[in-house]
């Protein structure tokens, strides 16, 4: 699941999250390493120019800093970039701050990378908005690079290189999993060709067969013999009878027939989902967590 808190667009966030803080970040990390959650999950973005703060809001905390944060506070659930606009920074930077978040949490980084959509934020830091995608193509090379096994990387692309520059500690994992983020063609495209796992940003159920068919058909048409992740989102879902209104797309009522419903994800060909719980305050969050895990999980297969 995505953690609540640190990011607010109007699209997800709760009422009760506005006046959040650390303290609820860290019950609901834990909440979600108790539950057996399989990762925590936050965003990125460095700045929201004012045309899109009304929708967006500007509360977008540092994915880096707020996942190593609640690494310290619990022991086993992934950490998740969901996703890391990695085009906005130099790989190096990038590779320096996740191995060391890789190395502290004992190997517990999943690194989910995406291009990008808020072109001031790309122009205020110097970075190519217009081919965002083709950067993201080589930073995914150079973060492969960069979070390998050697010491002194070596990478050499049309817009960066670098060799002979060590960097300490390593990751503790000796492969970062790597899953892309997005539904464009490009994305999935990116995500058949360069990741270990996709990330698909709000498909419908009835688009994701088509969807995982051609990421599937790509992967084996380049000769990619391991299987890539498949993720999906799921409806925002209240375990049990809900005593408040929890909106018509909402998934609620008993777990058999959550589970029932869920299930179809795992037909599709869809390996994890991120489930997201209406909610009215954090203790109902932790709530629904516990509930789902105890009584809907179980049910999944």
């Amino acid at each position: 699941m995505q953690l609540p808190v640190q990011s607010q667009s109007t699209l997800y966030a709760e009422p009760w999250e506005a006046d959040a803080g650390p303290e609820d970040l860290v019950e609901t990390a834990r909440a979600a390493d108790r539950g057996g959650f399989s990762y925590i999950a936050c965003c990125d973005h460095v700045a929201i120019p004012r045309r899109l703060a009304g929708a967006m809001s500007t509360v977008w905390y540092d994915p880096v800093a707020t996942l190593a944060h609640l690494a310290a506070v619990t022991r086993r659930v992934r950490l998740l970039s969901h996703v890391a606009v990695v085009g906005l920074r130099h790989p190096l930077v990038t590779a320096k701050a996740y191995a060391t978040l890789d190395h502290l949490s004992g190997g517990r980084l999943v690194l989910g990378v995406g291009a990008g959509h808020v072109r001031e934020e790309f122009e205020a830091l110097g970075a190519d908005f217009e081919r965002r995608g083709a950067v993201l193509d080589e930073v995914i090379d150079a973060l492969r690079a960069a979070l390998g096994a050697e010491e002194f990387p070596a990478f050499r692309g049309e817009r960066f290189a670098f060799e002979g520059l060590g960097q300490r500690p390593r990751p503790a994992q000796a492969r970062v999993p790597l899953w892309v983020g997005g539904s464009s063609p490009a994305a999935v495209r990116r995500a058949a060709l360069k990741g270990d796992g996709w990330l698909p940003q709000g498909d419908p159920r009835d688009r994701l067969p088509a969807q995982i068919g051609k990421l599937r058909r790509l992967r084996e048409e380049a000769g990619i013999e391991e299987p890539a992740v498949i993720g999906a989102i799921t409806e925002a879902l209240y375990v049990g009878d809900a005593p408040w209104d929890v909106g018509r797309r909402t998934l609620s009522g008993k777990p058999d027939a959550l589970a029932e419903s869920l299930r179809a994800y795992g037909a599709m060909g869809v390996d994890q989902i991120q489930v997201r719980f209406r909610s009215r305050s954090r203790t109902e969050l932790t709530d629904q967590m516990a509930a789902f895990a105890e009584s809907v999980a179980p049910l999944l297969g």
